[in-house]
C-alpha cells in the first residue's frame, strides 16, 4: 500500500509538472520543483521571464491556482517564481526561446538564430555547447542541422551528471521541429584531465675521494 501511495504520488507530481511546462512553454519557462509543507504544497516555477509567467496583476498565477485545486486536487497550493541565475546555462529554456522564434519568424532564419544562440552560450563562459535542430527545414524533407563549438561530452558519467539538457519542439506550417540543446557549464574536473609535473632532478652530494697509497714505493723509500 505505501508503495502504491507513492507512486499515485510522483504520477500525480509528474502530470502538474507537465500541465505547468505546456501552459508556460513560450515564457522562457524552465522546470518546475515541488515540495510538501505543513501549510501545503509549495510550487516554484523558474523561468527567465518571470513577468509573463506572473501576468498582469498575477491573472496567471490566479488561473494556475484555481486549476491545480480544481483539476488536481490540491488543498493549498502555493506557487512562487525563481530566477534562473544564468539563463544562457540553462538549456530548456534556451530551447524554448528557439523554439518560440521559429513559430514567431519562420525557419527561414534557423541558422543564423542557431548560430547566435551558440556563440551566446559560448561567451558566457560554457566549456561546450551543441544545438541539433531536426525537422522539414528548410525544404520539404526533414534534415537534422547541428551547431556545435567547444568541448562537449556526450556519453558517460561526465554526460549523464553534469551536461545540461534540454528539449523542445516547435510547430510550423510544414510540421513539428524538434530542437535539443546541450551545455557543458564551466568549473568542471573532467576524468581524462591529465596535468603532468615536471620532477626536478635531485642534487647528489660528491663522495670525498679516498687517497691511495702505492705500497711498493713506501717500500723502497725505506729501503734507502
Amino acid at each position: 500500500m505505501i508503495e502504491r501511495n507513492i507512486l499515485v504520488q510522483k504520477m500525480k507530481e509528474f502530470h502538474i509538472k507537465e500541465f505547468i511546462a505546456s501552459e508556460f512553454m513560450k515564457t522562457g519557462y524552465s522546470h518546475t520543483k515541488i515540495q510538501r509543507t505543513p501549510l501545503g504544497d509549495k510550487i516554484t516555477i523558474y523561468t527567465s521571464r518571470p513577468g509573463l509567467v506572473v501576468g498582469r496583476k498575477g491573472e496567471n498565477i490566479r488561473k494556475l491556482t484555481n486549476t491545480l485545486k480544481n483539476k488536481f486536487k490540491m488543498e493549498n497550493p502555493q506557487i512562487e517564481i525563481g530566477d534562473i541565475e544564468n539563463p544562457y546555462f540553462d538549456a530548456q529554456s534556451i530551447a524554448e526561446k528557439i523554439a518560440y522564434t521559429l513559430e514567431k519568424f519562420g525557419p527561414q532564419r534557423f541558422k543564423s538564430i542557431g548560430y547566435k544562440t551558440l556563440q551566446s552560450i559560448m561567451d558566457a563562459g560554457a566549456m561546450g555547447a551543441e544545438i541539433v535542430v531536426c525537422g522539414k527545414i528548410p525544404s520539404s524533407r526533414a534534415k537534422t542541422w547541428r551547431f556545435m563549438d567547444g568541448y562537449l561530452k556526450k556519453c558517460g558519467y561526465v554526460s549523464d551528471k553534469y551536461v545540461i539538457k534540454g528539449r523542445s519542439t516547435a510547430f510550423i506550417k510544414a510540421g513539428a521541429v524538434g530542437i535539443n540543446v546541450s551545455i557543458m557549464p564551466p568549473g568542471l574536473t573532467l576524468p581524462d584531465d591529465v596535468k603532468l609535473i615536471e620532477q626536478k632532478p635531485e642534487l647528489k652530494e660528491e663522495e670525498p675521494k679516498k687517497e691511495v697509497k702505492d705500497e711498493k714505493s713506501e717500500g723502497t723509500k725505506g729501503n734507502e
